[in-house]
């Protein structure tokens, strides 16, 4: 398939830069595979789609205060963007500006967090060796939250250190959030427990080649970034005897989709931990993942190729020329697609 074909018009003001007032709130798109109708709702009402015996499927990742911002013993400002732990106390970085931090540099953050910039990595990513081993704990202090590039602010405000996480949120280690559980409140549990649907955690570390743009000319030439996920036994039980019984699995996310296809085989989810370059464009068979709720995604990203691959290209782009008459709002922050 042509890269193009993924591409649509998007006015600016749709892309959300900041949060629903209510998670809960956001608007809810919702799309029937089986005969191409469109409904839209609120997100609260979510349960009222699914049926007892369903299970949605959660990504449990807890995104760091990944960006961090220092200065060289010269004076010169450095910016520090943290993208994979190697060990406790070194970490592959986006460095900025890189031209102009040497190998040895050593730069300073706030409360006494300080750290050497190696050498030069594949893709312009920086090898950073810190003075602490308990990095991730420093950064509640010293870090930022590091909100996607499309987000044009300044910087992040107090609400972003809540908002941009799920409730549910457990695990030290993404970059980026799984931006499909940004809707869910306690209200929203309570309201699919009552109709009989179930839930189950995984967890995977989303990074930050999820902004990566397709640049080839076909979907097939594009590669993902391998993230690491987990999913436990206890899981792969609970959705292997949903399956049994004739329930769906209901992905929360592309995140939760990828790691879901990648434990499937041979009739059944497997547990495991790992990590996961799974790319997922027209066409693809999906076995794991039964419905999928997610936010609306950028024109020409792997994430939408991966909603195309869902629900057929035609059906997902009239449902995206649905939500820019009607002014949904876009990415990140925005509001939430449930395909049946």
């Amino acid at each position: 398939m042509k890269t193009n074909a993924l591409d649509y018009e998007l006015p600016p003001a749709l892309i959300a830069q900041h949060p629903c007032e209510k998670r809960d709130a956001s608007r809810l798109m919702v799309v029937r595979r089986d005969t191409g109708a469109i409904e839209t709702d609120v997100f609260k009402n979510i349960a009222n789609y699914l049926a007892p015996g369903d299970c949605m499927v959660l990504n449990n990742t807890r995104v760091i205060r990944a960006r961090l911002h220092g200065h060289k013993e010269s004076g010169g400002h450095v910016e520090v963007f943290l993208l994979r732990e190697l060990h406790p106390d070194r970490w592959v970085a986006l460095v900025r500006p890189s031209a102009r931090v040497k190998p040895g540099t050593r730069v300073l953050f706030d409360h006494e967090l300080s750290a050497v910039i190696e050498e030069p990595l594949e893709d312009g990513r920086r090898c950073v060796r810190f003075n602490v081993n308990n990095v991730i704990e420093h950064l509640e202090q010293s870090g930022i939250v590091p909100l996607p590039p499309y987000i044009k602010r300044s910087k992040p405000n107090d609400r972003d250190a809540t908002r941009y996480q799920t409730i549910y949120a457990a695990h030290d280690g993404a970059v980026a959030a799984p931006t499909a559980g940004l809707h869910f409140t306690e209200a929203v549990f309570d309201s699919l427990a009552h109709n009989g649907i179930t839930r189950q955690f995984l967890t995977l570390h989303v990074g930050y080649g999820t902004f990566k743009p397709v640049t080839t000319e076909t979907l097939e030439a594009h590669r993902v970034d391998s993230e690491p996920f987990e999913l436990s036994p206890e899981t792969a039980d609970s959705l292997n005897t949903v399956r049994r019984q004739a329930g769906r699995v209901v992905a929360v996310g592309t995140t939760c989709t990828r790691a879901l296809e990648t434990v499937y085989a041979d009739g059944c989810y497997h547990a495991g931990a790992g990590t996961t370059d799974l790319y997922i464009y027209p066409p693809y068979r999906f076995q794991a993942v039964d419905a999928l709720q997610t936010n609306f995604h950028l024109p020409k990203s792997s994430l939408l190729a991966l909603v195309c691959a869902f629900a057929g290209r035609d059906l997902i782009m009239e449902a995206y020329e649905q939500a820019v008459r009607e002014r949904f709002r876009f990415y990140s922050y925005g509001d939430a697609m449930l395909i049946l």
